[in-house]
């Protein structure tokens, strides 16, 4: 890894770092740090397979009460590096790189939690500095003391990313080829279960009677090679807009020959035929 990647790499950690609390610009999200480290070491279409693969686990990922969730941004950034040195370090076989850094994220995520409770527990003595100060009325020290705990969070995965940007490619390229073929094929069985389940947690939130239509028409699309991502984006935008009017117009009692209106405007129409 060049001198510029490493300092790109550690960059993008830092940001994905602090994202994980300010959640502002979503560096923290798999598909973005992914991607972005992919684009900065040379491998794109890696990182934003990793990437996509990692965010459908990361759906489920939620901070509920006192319970927190697995950190997606060490996980994110630190497989993503290790994807990286080992498609530096000469593996052909891209996928099993990509399975491997998809089977790692978890074990990774649940270390990061051990650097979030470090990080937060550093941070007390700064909110009781801050209060000190609000009562001197120092608002620039508390500025000062704000950014100094967001970057915190940055250097939480910042440190880690750049310790593993120096492990030798060849050694993670050792490991993998020395991996048994039932252990690489779990994983790449693991990852497909892990797309899966992300796919089934989204159909369970959006999923409902006026819904379903689309999303078999959205695979029945998607099956054409002919069209492109360009022209489905183009498609889901005007079923978009007709499922608007149409929404519009079940609210004027105009979707069910003037009567009441209903909360199934396609239902009124084919009601209607």
């Amino acid at each position: 890894m060049s001198a510029i990647s490493l300092i790109l790499v550690i960059v993008v950690a830092f940001f994905a770092g602090m994202e994980g609390i300010l959640d502002e610009w979503q560096f923290h999200q798999p598909l973005v740090a992914c991607t972005l480290i992919g684009i900065v070491t040379g491998h794109p279409t890696e990182g934003i397979i990793l990437g996509g693969t990692l965010q459908m686990m990361a759906l489920g990922w939620a901070n509920i009460g006192a319970a927190v969730a697995p950190d997606a941004a060490l996980a994110s950034v630190a497989s993503s590096i290790l994807m990286v040195l080992a498609l530096n370090g000469g593996t052909s076989d891209s996928q099993t790189a990509i399975t491997t850094a998809i089977a790692l994220a978890v074990p990774l995520s649940v270390a990061g939690l051990f650097l979030t409770m470090l990080v937060r527990t550093i941070a007390i003595p700064l909110v009781h500095a801050m209060d000190a100060a609000a009562e001197k009325a120092d608002f620039a020290a508390i500025d000062r003391l704000q950014i100094a705990a967001i970057a915190l969070q940055g250097i939480r995965i910042a440190v880690p990313a750049a310790a593993l940007c120096f492990v030798p490619a060849d050694a993670v390229t050792a490991a993998l080829n020395a991996m048994p073929a039932w252990l690489t094929g779990g994983m790449a069985v693991g990852g497909g279960m892990v797309a899966a389940v992300g796919y089934a947690m989204v159909i369970n939130m959006m999923a409902t009677q006026e819904t379903w239509p689309f999303f078999a028409l959205g695979f029945v699309l998607a099956a054409l090679k002919d069209l492109t991502l360009i022209a489905l984006g183009v498609i889901g935008v005007v079923i978009a807009l007709v499922y608007l009017g149409l929404k519009d117009m079940a609210k004027n009692a105009g979707g069910n020959g003037g009567g009441a209106a209903s909360a199934d405007p396609l239902g009124d129409i084919l009601d209607n035929y």
